[in-house]
């Protein structure tokens, strides 16, 4: 669950030159245009929230995907838990299988055909989120928002996101988020791999108490490192959450402090 950290790499790698004047259109609404697609075979340790008892990890399988074509710019993913439904994993006996992400966001400047840029801010978007789990009663949730990309001094190119969000089983709405990340590569090798500092913050506020929210406010940040070859990917990734989904911390429930990821990936 990293984001559009790998669009991001993309960009790094193959468009950099033409960053600077992704906001002007008028030409040609398909220049930037790009796509991919991984897989993530994944493990994370004491991840959170989690009951003290709960066993230590679990492994996942996830599909990553985006791109961006014309107006649209896209970012998701499917996870499946548990490969081997193993009874020793903290997701043993889960009703969610799977978890979604989709992520596609509108170009205002593409739509618009005029260069919305100022300052740092690079493009502006109408920016949509859908969390979907593999349960009907589990997490279904709509967020719509304002979205742009950031020049961020040494970071580069960074996404800004600010959500209301919809909760779709309760039909009304319930808090916001604020959603940023980041794809900075900072050391490169003779054969062209390279190191990335990557990641992402998700905070939430102004959840209610009605819809089950323990605390009004919560979320987490993820700080990756990762090594990158033009197929593969190795990474290491410590995750710092802070009553996430609304959940208070407590002694018998863990919504705040960190967990650990390992991830090895192919790039297609």
């Amino acid at each position: 669950m990293r984001k559009s950290l790998v669009a991001l790499s993309v960009l790094a790698a193959t468009a950099l030159p033409s960053l600077a004047n992704a906001a002007d259109y008028s030409d040609d609404i398909h220049k930037n245009d790009y796509k991919w697609m991984q897989f993530n075979l994944m493990y994370a340790y004491k991840e959170l929230p989690r009951s003290n008892d709960a066993h230590t990890g679990h492994d996942y399988l996830e599909m990553e995907f985006g791109g961006r074509s014309g107006i649209f710019d896209l970012y998701g993913y499917v996870d499946v838990f548990n490969l081997t439904n193993s009874d020793s994993q903290d997701k043993s006996g889960s009703k969610d299988k799977m978890f979604m992400k989709f992520a596609p966001r509108i170009s205002l400047d593409a739509l618009t055909g005029k260069d919305l840029s100022f300052g740092p801010v690079q493009e502006v978007y109408l920016a949509t989120l859908m969390n979907w789990g593999g349960d009907n009663g589990g997490v279904n949730n709509y967020f719509v928002g304002l979205g742009s990309d950031v020049n961020v001094p040494w970071f580069g190119k960074v996404g800004f996101n600010v959500y209301s969000l919809y909760d779709m089983n309760n039909k009304d709405w319930n808090g916001y988020q604020v959603s940023t990340n980041w794809f900075k590569p900072f050391y490169t090798f003779e054969n062209g791999s390279f190191l990335s500092y990557q990641g992402y913050i998700d905070y939430q506020f102004g959840m209610k108490e009605k819809y089950g929210a323990t605390a009004s406010n919560g979320g987490a940040m993820f700080n990756g490192l990762y090594w990158h070859s033009e197929r593969f990917a190795v990474g290491y990734g410590l995750k710092a959450y802070h009553n996430v989904y609304g959940i208070k911390d407590s002694d018998g429930f863990k919504s705040s402090g960190v967990a650990q990821y390992v991830s090895l990936s192919y790039k297609f």
